[in-house]
């Protein structure tokens, strides 16, 4: 029974983004488009398991060149306890000032878009990432929880949380545990959505960036699985060399 409770929570998460977040999808994929035929980034940035939608949008088959995620390896678990772990990220990410001299490693332009993924959106790096962008002049893109943003309170010194910071804000739908299932009363919840959720939502500003781009009549660099025979054999090569103009035009 317990299956079939997360797969209803779960789906019923996607059918609210669906229904209630396709304005703000738009409104996120038509700056993204700015951003990309114009020839800049979008940069996407996430920590901890808010990294995962920014690894998984770009290079990723069904992904173009345009996107530019900003991974620290600190501020993503790979061990559970000790080096790389997760009590470790979980105190860095907290540590206000951390993510302003990681982002200092890069060129930033105004013509930008930063994408922020962030479900709780109240600590130190998905909040000091918002306001670098915003430092530069870039727009900024939240996808967060609205259930956290209305139900926590803000971390920071600045007293701003994610949502505050936006340009655009994207509801993750989920709630604010994230969790969705009840096995035993008393205890936390089990089965987290926020994952789901945002790659969800990160492919969905994808293909509605990809049509808009298409429409301009931009030329998108398509990073395809090599097992399509319709596929070019140097389709990925050509797609690693376009990416790796580009950033080293900007100086990224």
């Amino acid at each position: 029974m317990s299956q079939k409770i997360y797969q209803d929570e779960a789906l019923g998460i996607l059918k609210n983004i669906s229904a209630k977040e396709k304005e703000n999808i738009e409104k996120a994929s038509i700056l993204m488009a700015e951003s990309i035929s114009g020839g800049h980034l979008v940069h996407l940035f996430g920590s901890g398991h808010s990294a995962l939608p920014a690894l998984d949008i770009f290079p990723r088959y069904g992904s173009y060149v345009g996107f530019h995620p900003l991974i620290d390896p600190r501020l993503v678990w790979f061990n559970v306890i000790g080096p790389g772990g997760a009590r470790e990220l979980l105190w860095i990410e907290r540590q206000e000032g951390y993510v302003r001299n990681f982002l200092q490693s890069f060129t930033f332009y105004k013509e930008d878009t930063f994408v922020v993924y962030s479900h709780g959106g109240v600590n130190a790096a998905p909040v000091e990432a918002a306001m670098y962008a915003k430092d530069f002049g870039m727009k900024v893109v939240a996808i967060t929880s609205m259930d956290n943003y209305r139900y926590s309170k803000p971390m920071h010194s600045s007293g701003k949380k994610l949502a505050d910071l936006a340009d655009v804000v994207i509801d993750n739908c989920c709630p604010l545990e994230d969790a969705v299932v009840t096995v035993e009363h008393e205890k936390p919840k089990v089965g987290a959505t926020s994952t789901l959720s945002t790659v969800f939502i990160s492919m969905s500003l994808l293909c509605e960036t990809a049509k808009i781009l298409q429409d301009k009549g931009f030329d998108l660099r398509i990073f395809a699985s090599p097992n399509t025979e319709a596929v070019p054999k140097n389709n990925n090569d050509m797609v690693y060399e376009a990416y790796s103009e580009l950033v080293k035009s900007l100086g990224v």
